[in-house]
């Protein structure tokens, strides 16, 4: 009985061991499913390997939800640089990877961005991408997490370009640089509650509930002329505490244009109740953040709410992150040590709104949504904005100011009117461009800003005149401005709502002097392209995102085509040359027919006669046939003269000539219609040409020194006697004065591969080197 009492206890303390053991295991991996993997993958792309051809782009964006927790890159590249050879590589020509929040990047607008992409040297240095876009060399291999810690929950794009700067946009007759490939893989994971964030989704954040509550008037302030509705929003338990270094987050939503944003605490108390301590001593630290987490070292805005509350002046619409960081709790405080453990309180956040079609400072100036008008037969999202039901002219882009002007000043100083416009979604590679034209000076400053109000504190563009400005920004370009004008663009303009704020100085007298029109539209390319390219569209690697370029002419480069790479009195001189150049045709055809070597002169003059013609088009003079045809006919007719030339310095029959020459002709039309100007055909053309020279001489020197007719004996005699010193002058003689203007021939071979290789930046000396120097060595 005994023994059986004491088997069944030992039996069921290791049944108990075994059951605690597995649910302590399955515990275990619960947690860490709830902690670890508490999170679902909200979109997951593979881009395959895509090849970006010299001075060529290619976009990807990428779209991040407000509850994403983090994104992962991973890319994977041609592309064998280390970083002491990339400060060597020239810009033209440096493979660039750059990230830009909200809109594309464009890396060759400012040479400020070519310096940032030299001296970023490790992908780990990305922090925050707000309005500054960040470049980097393109490694062969990178993988990256960015958190909501680190960016905003909006879209994010990224460019790689294949050489920057000015020349990138030029057109260029023959490129010569190496292509580069690449593969990504780009995930976005998500949590799976709304109340988690953070990047592992462990952080807990509270929504604040929100309601209206009613209109308000300012007590003894001007904003008494206007009624305000308040939003306000607090957290759902009535008090919150924490203790001494714990952080707690809040998340509210603004949906609308927004005065102000204060943020306070009330009931303010300390735990215990009986706690030795003053409240008024205790740091509770607010941080605000935009779109992301806010931490204690990244965030928007700032605040001891234990002293004041934490007042944010036109405030985004969106999503809105607080944390709350209590600090010196448990202090010395009268040579006593304090046992306060928490601190209590009640979050409240009030948003003060504007009645429609009131905004600015108190509520006193005009505001008017602009609606969209779709401009007829042009690419999507090409538009202009108009006011509704203003006094529009005709059917242009164009409004008058003066009936739409806020007629209330403040204080008598200046005035301020909004307009407010939308860019959709999807048209973030369009540039907006911003007008003002007036029949005598003007006494206007500008100021926008994408998401909310901007003002004399808060913008992201603005202009006062012509040397204050945006002139700094990458994105911010100001053509033709004057006193009377003001002509400016917003290059690659970030998706949503944008607000474009007048000020009107010193408007205590007439405000309707003079006429002022305004005009803000959604434009293609910058300028037209400076009527110095065309301007061409595509769609990123998603195809959700629309975007524009310009491709320039030969003599100009730059985003906008505006700036000029070569002069107009140099480009008149090369064209001149390099069509010039082909004259050099009349030597050889000539010698050809003084030769009475007819076919080789058909070739030499109709080569010299194509090539004019291709390059009098390439230049923009005229074009006698299409682009592609004449293209084809210079190279081809080129390839067969270098080769006709060694053939014809070979004495073989003329059965093989023609065989030969036929071979030829099919396989240097293959090469002129596939990638005729890689500079790998030119070393084939060459060695095609040795060749037959070579087979040429072999075959004459056999037939010249061999005897068909000896018997055995007389050669082992001739064996014994050769080679003879007579023998071999003989030899060197008939060699020499047989085929020494095929060393010339030589010689000059390598001068031109050298003018080549000297030349490869400039494909228009390339072209002359190459008919003078090939022509000219014909002749001889």
């Amino acid at each position: 009985m005994a023994e059986n009492s004491i088997l069944c206890s030992v039996s069921s303390l290791i049944l108990s061991i075994f059951i605690l053991f597995c649910c302590l295991f399955g515990h275990c991996n619960s947690v860490e499913q709830l902690g670890g993997y508490d999170t679902f993958t909200i979109s997951s792309f593979k881009y395959p390997e895509t090849q970006i051809r010299p001075f060529d782009m290619r976009y990807i964006r990428v779209d991040l939800p407000p509850w994403f927790s983090s994104m992962s890159i991973a890319l994977k590249s041609s592309v064998n640089l280390d970083i002491k050879s990339a400060e060597k590589v020239p810009k033209s020509v440096l493979p660039m990877i750059c990230f830009r929040d909200g809109s594309l990047p464009l890396p060759d607008v400012s040479s400020t961005s070519l310096e940032v992409a030299l001296s970023n040297r490790s992908l780990d240095g990305i922090q925050v991408l707000q309005n500054m876009e960040q470049c980097y060399p393109v490694p062969r291999n990178m993988t990256m997490k960015l958190t909501n810690e680190q960016i905003s929950a909006r879209v994010l794009y990224f460019g790689l370009f294949n050489g920057v700067g000015p020349t990138r946009t030029q057109s260029k007759m023959i490129v010569r640089n190496r292509a580069y490939s690449f593969a990504a893989n780009i995930s976005v994971e998500g949590c799976t509650t709304s109340t988690m964030q953070g990047q592992y989704c462990n952080q807990t954040v509270e929504l604040l509930s929100c309601a209206r509550s009613g209109n308000s008037s300012g007590n003894g302030s001007v904003s008494g002329f206007f009624n305000q509705s308040m939003v306000l929003c607090r957290n759902n338990f009535e008090t919150s505490c924490h203790g001494d270094g714990e952080m707690k987050i809040y998340s509210f939503e603004i949906l609308r244009i927004t005065e102000s944003l204060t943020i306070s605490v009330q009931n303010l108390r300390l735990r215990p109740l009986d706690s030795i301590g003053n409240s008024s001593r205790i740091y509770l630290m607010c941080f605000a953040r935009y779109g992301a987490m806010p931490l204690a070292t990244l965030h928007d805005y700032s605040g001891d709410l234990n002293q004041s509350p934490l007042v944010i002046r036109f405030p985004k619409v969106g999503q809105w992150f607080v944390s709350i960081l209590a600090l010196h709790l448990a202090k010395e405080i009268g040579g006593a040590l304090s046992n306060v453990s928490k601190v209590c309180y009640s979050l409240e956040v009030q948003e003060l709104e504007c009645p429609l079609g009131k905004a600015g400072p108190n509520c006193s100036s005009e505001r008017y949504m602009l609606q969209t008008v779709l401009r007829k037969y042009s690419t999507p999202f090409e538009s202009y904005y108009l006011p509704d039901g203003g006094d529009l002219i005709s059917d242009s882009a164009n409004f008058h100011l003066g009936p739409l002007l806020s007629n209330y000043s403040v204080g008598g100083l200046d005035t301020w009117t909004y307009f407010l416009l939308d860019v959709p979604r999807g048209a973030a590679g369009g540039n907006l461009h911003v007008r003002l034209t007036s029949d005598r000076k003007m006494n206007y400053e500008i100021y926008a800003r994408n998401g909310g109000l901007p003002s004399l504190i808060n913008w992201d563009y603005y202009y006062v005149n012509k040397t204050s400005s945006s002139g700094d920004s990458v994105f911010f370009v100001l053509y033709n401005s004057s006193d009377e004008k003001v002509d400016f663009y917003i290059l690659y303009v970030k998706e949503g709502i944008w607000n474009i704020a007048l000020r009107h100085l010193n408007s205590t007298g007439d405000i309707s002097d003079g006429q002022t029109t305004m005009s803000i539209s959604l434009e293609r390319c910058p300028k037209r392209c400076s009527y110095h390219g065309a301007c061409k569209s595509a769609l990123d690697a998603s195809g959700l995102t629309s975007y524009s370029f310009c491709a320039c002419d030969r003599n100009h480069g730059g985003f906008d085509c505006s700036i000029e790479i070569v002069s107009h009195q140099g480009h008149l001189w090369q064209s001149i040359a390099l069509i010039a150049s082909n004259a050099a045709a009349v030597l050889p055809a000539f010698w050809a027919l003084r030769q009475k070597a007819f076919a080789e002169w058909v070739v030499y003059t109709v080569s010299g006669i194509s090539s004019g013609l291709y390059h009098a088009c390439d230049v923009g003079t005229w074009c006698v046939l299409s682009f592609g045809v004449l293209q084809f006919m210079d190279f081809w007719l080129s390839f067969m003269a270098v080769v006709s030339t060694f053939i014809y310095l070979t004495t073989i029959d003329e059965v093989f000539k023609r065989a030969i020459h036929t071979a030829v002709a099919i396989l240097t039309a293959l090469m002129a219609i596939t990638k005729a100007t890689r500079s790998s055909n030119v070393i084939l053309v060459m060695g095609i040409g040795a060749f037959g020279l070579l087979v040429g001489w072999l075959i004459e020197f056999s037939t010249k020194y061999r005897s068909l007719s000896c018997s055995m004996d007389l050669c082992l005699n001739r064996l014994e006697r050769w080679p003879s010193r007579e023998w071999l002058q003989n030899l060197v003689n008939t060699v020499m004065k047989r085929f020494r203007w095929g060393f010339v021939l030589a010689g000059f071979i390598a001068l031109a591969m050298a003018a080549i290789s000297w030349n490869l930046e400039s494909s228009q000396s390339y072209w002359i080197w190459h008919r003078l120097v090939v022509f000219l060595l014909f002749g001889i």
